[in-house]
């Protein structure tokens, strides 16, 4: 096993694990991973022509280069890719990508909902057999290969190489509407910044005769019509879902929250737009700061009177659940979207880390931190809920009925107003939201960033402030049908049906190229090549098969039975399902379009054009001081 080598370095002794020099030739030790680049003249076969040059037989070849060499054939030092100034950098971005606002109002309601403690059984089983496993897969492609999720596919299984489209249109759907639940956060945040808080009255232009303050010191009784002040602010000052009539009547666009979105574009903008050096010293503040504020409001709910009651609710187990195939499925469901695989963020994130940086450890430990946070923020909600039914006289399963983002907004809004000190509580419970958001907006937008610079390298690799500010524009023109009077009705729409199979289906057929095409004992070997030791069988047996199972189990069952819409006392009509599924379908139609492109371009017989499609036709240049060698 060897190449002829012209360096100005000549290798003397051989040692274990160490490459050397002998007669002119480099011996390569199979411990160690180089890229040899040879003087300028010779000519080095790539991957896919490996039928027709000889390849060296311990599982590497040559593949040009476009490095230059100088006329003596020395080596020339290769531009590096950007890597994290500090490891905590990438750990607080991938956690605040996978701590977002669904771990804070999502979680508690489907955990009470399917059998409280109960419940922790098949979402832990979930999450060791499905969540963490495909978590761990995706942090291993991106930092062995370190590409994008578009430009990665030529280095694994081509005909997949549609995946990374529908990533990007995804990722572009989530950022039409995410945005706009930080734009109502802010619009609360600038909101509270008065001496008594505007959802805590009657007395407002807003409000209607059904308004009702149960926490004035009148004796006031609750009725069936009655509606608390926060939820009239809510819904017919800030969204104003009364000049609506519908989806099909969405009304003008709001001025107010569309300043808001405008604030925070800006600020991801700022963020993100010199790369990872700039974004991870964000997270610092956006990855943390929730922490602190869960904290402490979870000693403040936890003082409240009635705050036993709600924990109560929260972890009392129903174990009838588990015989409900709805649970596990809704289990399933929430790990998965939880942890986040197929949204590119985490092959982005990881193709920025060293070489060999320990993703394994990496995996296990942000995946354990994203699942306590969503149970600990069980707590700090429900704490909460216990109190606001103390204050009714009524039981926390009536006080628990608001899910998604009424939850905060209306609910845990109301409970804030009506505690002492509830100005300073009300500003850092929705800057907590902000923060939270922000980071799963970096993450999600450097996603696409990254595929887009690594998939055109030509056009983009210099102009990255111009090619960020052209997406959040495009991001930003995406929102405002979100930002109408009705746009609460297209936040629901896009949530429910834009990225939920489209992500499960993505993901489906991710682990199903990199098991079955790519090959799992290749992919087994690329991870001992980064950290050392081969993955054991358990991580084999999910990968192969329990991850695939998973996410076909999830898919299908929300395929069969799709949800029914309905927010506030707006029953969605049932062409929006058609809407939806149009909308989810949009992004996955890249993939069979990108295999018949692929498969039409590709010369040769029928035979032959599909395995040169599932055939890598690019190496992975594997660093190793400054020389380097490609893996097949």
């Amino acid at each position: 096993e060897t190449e002829p080598l012209t360096s100005k370095k000549d290798v003397s002794d051989c040692n274990e694990g160490e490459d050397c020099k002998e007669n002119g030739l480099l011996v390569r030790n199979p411990k160690s991973a180089l890229r040899l680049v040879e003087d300028s003249n010779k000519v080095h076969p790539s991957q896919g022509d490996k039928g027709e040059a000889a390849q060296i037989s311990n599982g590497y070849s040559g593949v040009q280069s476009s490095v230059p060499c100088n006329g003596m054939g020395e080596l020339m030092e290769l531009e590096d890719r950007e890597t994290w100034s500090k490891k905590i950098d990438f750990l607080l971005s991938v956690i605040g990508y996978a701590v977002d606002l669904g771990n804070v109002w999502r979680f508690p309601y489907i955990c009470y909902q399917n059998g409280g403690g109960a419940f922790l059984i098949p979402y832990t089983i979930m999450a060791i057999f499905g969540g963490i496993p495909l978590f761990y897969m995706e942090l291993a492609l991106g930092q062995y290969h370190r590409n994008g999720c578009i430009s990665i596919w030529r280095k694994i299984c081509p005909i997949f190489k549609g995946i990374g489209f529908a990533i990007c249109i995804i990722d572009l759907y989530v950022a039409s509407y995410y945005n706009t639940i930080m734009a109502w956060a802010f619009y609360y945040l600038v909101s509270s910044f008065t001496a008594e808080l505007p959802w805590t009255s009657c007395t407002n232009a807003w409000n209607t005769g059904n308004c009702t303050n149960y926490f004035s010191k009148d004796n006031v009784s609750w009725s069936l019509h009655s509606i608390s002040p926060a939820e009239e602010f809510y819904t017919r000052h800030v969204l104003q879902v009364h000049r609506s009539n519908g989806l099909d009547d969405l009304g003008g666009i709001s001025w107010q929250l569309t300043l808001c979105l405008l604030l925070i574009f800006t600020i991801v903008y700022f963020s993100i737009w010199k790369g990872v050096k700039t974004s991870g010293k964000v997270v610092w503040v956006t990855a943390t700061f929730p922490y602190i504020i869960l904290f402490i409001l979870l000693v403040r709910g936890a003082t409240l009177p009635g705050a036993w009651r709600g924990v109560l609710y929260y972890l009392k187990p129903d174990w009838q659940k588990l015989l409900a195939t709805e649970v596990w499925v809704d289990a399933a469901a929430q790990i998965f979207f939880s942890l986040g695989p197929g949204f590119g963020v985490l092959l982005a994130y990881a193709s920025y880390n060293k070489f060999h940086n320990n993703c394994y450890q990496d995996a296990l430990v942000t995946s354990t931190v994203n699942c306590v946070t969503s149970f600990v923020s069980g707590f700090v909600i429900f704490t909460v809920l216990g109190y606001m039914a103390e204050m009714r006289h009524e039981d926390v399963s009536e006080v628990a009925k608001d899910t998604g983002p009424s939850l905060l907004f209306i609910t845990y809004a109301e409970a804030i107003a009506n505690m002492p000190a509830s100005t300073f509580f009300a500003i850092i419970f929705f800057l907590m939201l902000l923060t939270l958001g922000l980071d799963s907006t970096f993450a999600g937008l450097e996603g696409v960033i990254t595929g887009v610079l690594d998939e055109f390298p030509h056009v983009w690799s210099k102009r990255r402030e111009l090619f960020v500010l052209g997406l959040t524009i495009i991001c930003f023109l995406g929102s405002l049908a979100t930002l109408t009077f009705g746009g609460a009705y297209v936040v629901k729409l896009f949530e429910e049906y834009a990225t939920g199979p489209a992500v499960l289906t993505v993901v489906f057929l991710e682990a199903v190229a990199v098991a079955w095409f790519y090959g799992i004992t290749q992919f087994c070997n690329d991870v001992k090549e980064m950290l050392g030791f081969t993955p054991g069988w358990y991580w084999r047996v999910c990968w192969v098969a329990i991850s695939p199972i998973f996410l076909l189990f999830v898919t299908c069952s929300f395929l069969s039975n799709p949800p029914e819409l309905r927010l506030f006392d707006y029953n969605y009509p049932h062409w929006t399902a058609v809407v939806g599924y149009c909308i989810g379908t949009s992004s996955i139609i890249c993939i069979p379009i990108y295999m018949v492109y692929r498969l039409i371009i590709t010369p040769g017989t029928l035979k032959e054009r599909i395995l040169k499609s599932i055939t890598p036709e690019t190496a992975t240049e594997i660093p190793f001081g400054d020389i380097r060698m490609n893996a097949v």
